[in-house]
């Protein structure tokens, strides 16, 4: 019975000090800078939802599929490469077919800034839009609600589409 004991208090012992070892400050916030975009319409101004748009990347490597047709959006991420000053993406109306005729472009320029956030954490990119730029098929116009791009994931671009 003796040894049992010593067993019980030696693995309360290893879980209490795991227990205590872990740091309760870990790293709770989101750890990419990846800018939120929302879609609106032009004119109410109000959130609207796409069900036929595929954005992805221009130029980027591999399957950059950020919405996919069918699928119901009011939102986007936009990634930004950290190792360029600007990044485009294509806005594809599968509406109209599997033609090109019909796609929108954003330009997006920018500033990026490593920044160290914490241990846990660890390192990451920060962004500042520098300017904006689109083709104007279906987009009316693109708005920066703030050019700071942090990773608090909040929407900081509204894109305007024009629905009549």
């Amino acid at each position: 019975m003796g040894k049992i004991l010593i067993h019980i208090i030696i693995a309360l012992a290893f879980s209490i000090g795991a227990l205590t070892s872990c740091s309760s400050d870990g790293c709770l916030e989101n750890q990419s800078s990846i800018p939120l975009a929302g879609f609106y319409d032009s004119e109410s101004k109000q959130a609207i939802v796409l069900n036929s748009l595929e954005v992805y990347g221009i130029g980027a490597t591999g399957d950059s599929l950020l919405t996919t047709n069918g699928v119901e959006t009011k939102q986007t991420y936009l990634p930004f490469r950290s190792t360029q000053k600007n990044t485009a993406f294509c806005f594809h109306y599968t509406e109209f077919g599997e033609t090109n005729a019909y796609n929108d472009t954003i330009w997006f320029d920018y500033e990026s800034t490593p920044y160290f956030a914490s241990e846990e954490c660890g390192a990451m990119f920060r962004y500042k839009i520098t300017s904006v730029r689109h083709t104007d098929i279906l987009i009316d116009s693109v708005t920066i609600t703030n050019p700071e791009i942090t990773n608090v994931d909040v929407e900081r671009i509204k894109i305007y589409f024009k629905t009549n």
